[in-house]
């Protein structure tokens, strides 16, 4: 009989995530899980198969905790839940910068079919919902097309998360005020 684990999957997945966000998928080791966690690589493979199902189960675990859905289902619809949603790539109380699942998408082709067909769906859930908030605002471009600029803008905005402030102001005020325009 084995010993009782000492840890709950939950908190090893809040810890986990930082992590992979901070160093990506290859870049993270399982020195790095082990210390960031408490928990040994034992430990770690009694509750995930290995670091590819961690990172599955940290990328599943944000999904279902950042609040996109929520966010851009919220009433009334329109652009205010479309800046709340961009301001999801604003720097975390954690210290992470931009979104952890815009950073996995820089590493797609060393990723799992599984962590590419999440990614995939999780992205593609998200355009019907921000289109839903474009309708709502009557732009003279089609929502859908709309709804792919404010995708790209967020993809592109977390990946430059990462830079240093250059004074150029809040972007996601300068895109809110170019898509008000529309």
């Amino acid at each position: 009989m084995g010993r009782p684990r000492k840890f709950n999957r939950e908190t090893v997945l809040e810890k986990a995530l930082p992590v992979f966000w901070q160093y990506g998928y290859s870049g993270t080791s399982l020195h790095h899980l082990e210390q960031a966690t408490g928990v040994n690589k034992s430990g770690l493979y009694s509750e995930f198969k290995d670091k590819d199902d961690l990172f599955l189960s940290a990328l599943a675990y944000y999904y279902a905790n950042r609040g996109a859905p929520e966010i851009l289902t919220a009433q009334p619809q329109g652009w205010a839940n479309i800046q709340r949603f961009l301001r999801l790539g604003d720097p975390q109380d954690n210290g992470c910068m931009g979104c952890f699942s815009v950073n996995a998408l820089r590493e797609f082709p060393v990723l799992s079919d599984q962590v590419r067909q999440l990614l995939v769906n999780c992205h593609r859930r998200l355009l019907p919902e921000i289109a839903d908030n474009v309708r709502a605002e009557k732009t003279r471009l089609a929502p859908e097309v709309v709804a792919d600029i404010i995708m790209v803008f967020f993809s592109g905005v977390c990946v430059e998360s990462c830079l240093p402030a250059d004074g150029t102001g809040d972007r996601v005020d300068h895109f809110m005020a170019a898509l008000r325009a529309l």
